[in-house]
């Protein structure tokens, strides 16, 4: 059983399908939370409120959430040869993930800002409270169980994409269910790097559950 999977090769696929993940999380949940921010903020009503920069926001996440990312990946070529200086390998995928997933993001990060009590942020505007303090003392915290519910989703759909990544040479489990899998006939390479996304993409799910309910205060 399994004796046509070379094990050296297919933990090299999951350590690079980790670091691709991890490090377009961490962006993503950065990048995100200021798109988001940037949503919440300059809407009508609010501290920044702007229509100009809302729209221009709006219009920026709503085109990049839109794409699908298999297509996104062909149009982000010039620009990801320009920055890294190749396009093939884990390091290339990475702005094409980035920027798949941070506009996804940014939404949920603006649904969850919406939902706080304006009474609580006109509370501390009362109160004199600068704008970084609302930010960082109010909106961030008061918003946190639901950004970490967000940034969940997003980090399982950022491991799919490594998968769709994969098959234009980005690496990953992806790439090596595509090469030694699906183009040899090897059923057996493609059915473990399914059960190694299955078992990473249960993880995700149980570290965000379980931090989501330490941090929810009802």
């Amino acid at each position: 059983m399994l004796e046509r999977v070379n094990w050296d090769k297919m933990w090299e696929a999951t350590l690079e399908t980790l670091y691709m993940s991890s490090i377009s999380v961490v962006a993503t949940f950065i990048l995100g939370i200021v798109l988001g921010l940037l949503l919440f903020l300059t809407a009508k009503g609010n501290i920044w409120e702007s229509r100009f920069v809302n729209g221009l926001v709006a219009a920026f996440v709503n085109i990049f959430r839109s794409i699908p990312f298999v297509i996104l990946i062909f149009l982000l070529i010039p620009f990801t040869r320009f920055i890294m200086d190749t396009i093939i390998g884990a390091n290339a995928a990475l702005p094409a993930l980035i920027i798949g997933a941070a506009p996804f993001y940014a939404r949920m990060v603006e649904i969850a800002l919406r939902e706080i009590d304006k009474g609580v942020i006109e509370a501390a505007r009362s109160m004199g409270a600068k704008t970084s303090e609302i930010i960082w003392k109010v909106l961030l915290p008061e918003s946190m169980p639901a950004l970490v519910s967000g940034i969940t989703v997003t980090a399982i759909a950022i491991v799919s994409y490594t998968a769709m990544a994969g098959i234009i040479g980005a690496g990953g489990l992806g790439n090596l269910a595509f090469l030694d899998g699906f183009q040899r006939n090897n059923w057996e390479v493609t059915l473990v790097c399914t059960v190694i996304i299955l078992i990473i993409v249960f993880i995700i799910q149980f570290i965000g559950d379980l931090i989501t309910n330490k941090l929810d205060k009802r």
